[in-house]
């Protein structure tokens, strides 16, 4: 049986993780091309660091028998997590990691910081769709023509939160905001 297991990118990894996202936007059929270049503007190197600036974790790495094969990104909002992109690589899709990863993730930030994590899945992504649901997530609205004239449902699983305290979602100070810029600028 082959060993699943994942981790924090690591930033030599950042390269092919961020390689891999582009990819899986490009190919995926549930979106509109105008879509696919907002999503592949917004989610630069740059933001993926920014994310890891916040949490580590909010850039995963689903590996097999020491391989990757497949991403998880997430990231703040005020008291919950969205989960951004999860996505297996071409080479993985027929491995359990899809399954695993959806345990990974719920495991991993269920840690009582968060009410819930939600994400927003094109209504034709059916695959998606059960996979949220086997595993808890539940529709909590269909957002008719919101991205771009497209529809998206929303799915949410609630969390248990223990702390009094929120995340300002991606709220970076002075030196933060300029190490993003120059990640920004000089294209990474």
């Amino acid at each position: 049986m082959p060993e699943l297991g994942y981790h924090a990118a690591r930033p030599d990894e950042l390269d092919m993780i961020h390689a891999e996202l582009m990819a899986v936007i490009d190919e995926s059929p549930h979106y509109s091309e105008r879509f696919k270049e907002h999503e592949k503007a917004r989610l630069t190197k740059g933001f993926l660091r920014a994310l890891q600036r916040v949490d580590p974790f909010h850039v995963i790495i689903l590996t097999q028998d020491g391989v990757p094969g497949g991403g998880l990104v997430s990231g703040p909002e005020t008291g919950s997590i969205f989960r951004y992109w999860s996505w297996i690589f071409p080479s993985h899709r027929q491995s359990r990691l899809g399954i695993y990863g959806m345990r990974v993730f719920d495991e991993h930030w269920d840690n009582g910081k968060f009410h819930k994590a939600f994400t927003w899945v094109r209504p034709e992504n059916e695959v998606a769709l059960a996979l949220l649901r086997r595993y808890g997530y539940e529709q909590a609205a269909l957002l008719r023509q919101q991205i771009f004239g497209q529809d998206y449902v929303v799915m949410e699983k609630f969390y248990t939160k223990v702390t009094e305290d929120y995340d300002s979602g991606m709220s970076m100070g002075r030196i933060a905001r300029f190490k993003a810029r120059v990640d920004m600028l000089l294209g990474r």
